[in-house]
């Protein structure tokens, strides 16, 4: 037998572990031979830190094929018997693959997709952090616009690629509502410095950086071969903030002009949702806001958005419901994006042309909110070549909308490749994930009726938190994470048209880190869960480094949208997630492939993934053990 050791803790092979597992291995061998049953019916002893692990890789790497280990170093020779000896390092990792083997080729069900909240991550240039004249708090800046821009995110395109990153899903690009409204429970002012709080959907939020800038990140991610997402909303567009109001809708003002508003800060007693005060939410003069006062529904209602909650609020529009596709999220505008009728361009976009602010938005004749919202966000597609959308509350819109979406960006990118054949990538088609919220692992009509490739998996980061939690390490927990990757795997390799994106931590729901209260071992094993999981996964910025939870008010995921934390780098963490990474993106199989568990001492995790046959064929064996 041959001995595969990590390089870093050099572990020799004269202790008396390697003859058990010699041992162990014989007279499995002896049974399999003898017709009387698998290598695991006979279960190996348990492992102690140092032990080497013996696994049976014939079926994955036939007898004399050289192996290595992507995270350790080693190499060996797999034995006449088709078995294999590796010893993890104290990080308790060991991936195989065959040395020398050649990269596969890109699979969406193997994608590393990094997430960024593009203000957080990176200052590119300073000379726009002030836009519309946004200005920081001076106090904790909890929801302020920090600096980060899409130069800034251009100039981290290398530090990105070295995680094996094949994907960058950056927050929404488009130009925000310029002020600010009440955080929280008014604590903090809040802008829509995250991007979900759409002022104008055809122009490049100022903050961020322009148009220009956009195109020069996407071509720079692509001659990395990194494929870029763009974050769009269809469910709703940004709140009437006092900034925009003051300059596009003063008469909505109870002074006529926004004075007061403009001179006022909180008082005793007062918080920031006070500048609400000063605000006629019963004015006729909200027709010049997300309206066209000469395009109504059957019962005289606007057609954009519905709006407000009482009668008296916002008048002439129609009222939110209290279904998924009707209701008001957090109190923002929902579009109408199911309606039939023709809507006309809203009023604000004259207004906004009158006021010297750029804009894009145009007649479309006959055109319906979706038929626009649709048109707004592919022409970026067409315009950019951008590969694929992150579709933002997937659940409150209907899928008929999504599906026009899809097709509408399919047909963009499709032109824009033919266009434009020294940038692209390949050929492949539009792609497209969504966040439904909560959902899991399951196949549903958000793929056979809305277009969509892939949701987002809310499933695997309770799952992963609780196998930490109440077993203490991956190996431990082998059983729970054995369930887990099974079943992915055979819901997705078997089906092409089916894909979901696990992640550790979001902008939504939590940091990982902090959950698991900053343990660094934990942290790179849950590193570890996600970049092996079957399917598609997502880096959310900062996983990789360490990065805290920031401050947060009232509004706990405030904390969670820290800048990223360039400064005070974990680098041993950040180097385990590079190895992981590098390993992932050379092998299709490990996310895209079929999954078989291996016989492994008690104490110990190990598996293989194989995709396709023959000589393009890909294959893996991963192995896990308690970290010491």
């Amino acid at each position: 037998m041959y001995s595969l050791s990590g390089h870093e803790e050099g572990v020799p092979m004269g202790s008396t572990s390697p003859q058990r597992q010699v041992r162990w291995w014989l007279l499995s061998a002896l049974l399999a031979a003898g017709g009387c049953g698998s290598y695991e019916t006979v279960a190996p002893p348990p492992w102690k830190s140092g032990d080497p692990v013996t696994l049976s890789v014939g079926a994955w790497f036939p007898p004399g094929t050289v192996v290595r280990d992507a995270y350790g170093g080693g190499s060996a020779t797999v034995d006449a018997t088709g078995s294999v000896t590796v010893t993890p390092g104290r990080d308790g990792v060991a991936l195989l693959e065959k040395a020398g083997a050649a990269p596969s080729a890109f699979d969406w069900k193997n994608a590393t997709v990094y997430f960024v909240m593009t203000d957080r991550f990176a200052n590119g240039d300073p000379s726009n952090d002030h836009a519309y004249g946004r200005q920081g708090d001076g106090a904790a800046e909890i929801g302020t616009w920090h600096g980060g821009d899409l130069a800034g995110l251009t100039a981290k395109l290398d530090y990105i690629a070295g995680l094996g990153v094949t994907a960058l899903w950056i927050s929404p690009v488009v130009e925000q509502v310029h002020g600010w409204v009440g955080g929280g429970n008014g604590d903090f002012k809040y802008y829509g410095y995250h991007g979900y709080w759409a002022l104008d959907f055809t122009q490049v939020d100022a903050n961020l950086g322009t148009a220009a800038d956009l195109q020069a990140l996407v071509d720079a991610a692509h001659a990395r071969g990194i494929r870029v997402l763009l974050d769009v909303v269809l469910n709703h567009p940004g709140y009437a903030t006092g900034a925009d109001l003051v300059r596009y809708l003063p008469e909505v003002f109870r002074d006529g002009t926004g004075a007061a508003f403009q001179a006022w800060s909180p008082g005793p007693g007062e918080n920031w949702q006070g500048w609400n005060q000063f605000v006629d939410y019963g004015s006729t003069g909200w027709r010049n806001w997300w309206a066209n006062a000469g395009f109504t529904d059957a019962l005289g209602r606007f057609t954009w958005i519905r709006a407000g909650q009482n009668a008296t609020e916002f008048p002439g529009f129609a009222k939110p419901g209290s279904d998924d596709l009707t209701r008001s999220l957090s109190f923002l505008p929902d579009f109408i994006t199911e309606g039939t009728v023709p809507a006309g361009v809203p009023t604000l976009f004259a207004r906004k042309a009158a006021a010297g602010d750029p804009t894009g938005v145009a007649e479309i004749p006959g055109g319906t909110v979706r038929d626009y919202l649709v048109k707004w966000q592919s022409d970026w597609v067409g315009r950019l070549g951008v590969d694929g959308f992150r579709c933002d509350t997937a659940k409150n819109v209907e899928l008929a909308s999504w599906k026009a979406l899809k097709d509408a960006s399919v047909a963009a990118l499709a032109g824009w490749k033919a266009a434009n054949p020294a940038k692209k990538l390949d050929d492949a088609p539009f792609w497209m994930t969504g966040e439904v919220f909560g959902h899991g692992v399951a196949k549903d009509g958000y793929f056979t009726d809305g277009g969509f490739d892939s949701v987002l998996n809310f499933s695997f980061q309770p799952a992963l938190a609780s196998l930490l939690s109440s077993r203490g390490s991956l190996a431990a927990g082998a059983a729970d994470l054995e369930g887990i990757y099974a079943a992915y795997a055979t819901a997705l390799s078997a089906d092409p048209s089916f894909d979901v994106l696990s992640y550790l931590s979001s902008h939504d729901t939590q940091l990982f880190s902090y959950a698991v209260g900053y343990d660094e071992k934990k942290e790179e094993q849950a590193a570890t869960a996600l970049m092996l999981a079957p399917g598609g996964v997502q880096i959310f910025y900062g996983d990789e480094s360490g990065r805290a939870f920031g401050p947060t008010g009232t509004d706990p995921l405030q904390g969670t949208r820290s800048d990223m934390n360039w400064a005070a780098t974990d680098t041993a963490l950040l180097r385990h997630w590079q190895l992981l990474g590098a390993f992932r993106k050379r092998h299709a199989a490990v996310g895209a492939g079929t999954h078989t568990r291996l016989g492994s001492p008690a104490g110990t995790y190990a598996f293989a993934r194989s995709l396709g046959s023959g000589p393009s064929a890909d294959a893996v064996v991963a192995v896990i053990t308690p970290a010491y």
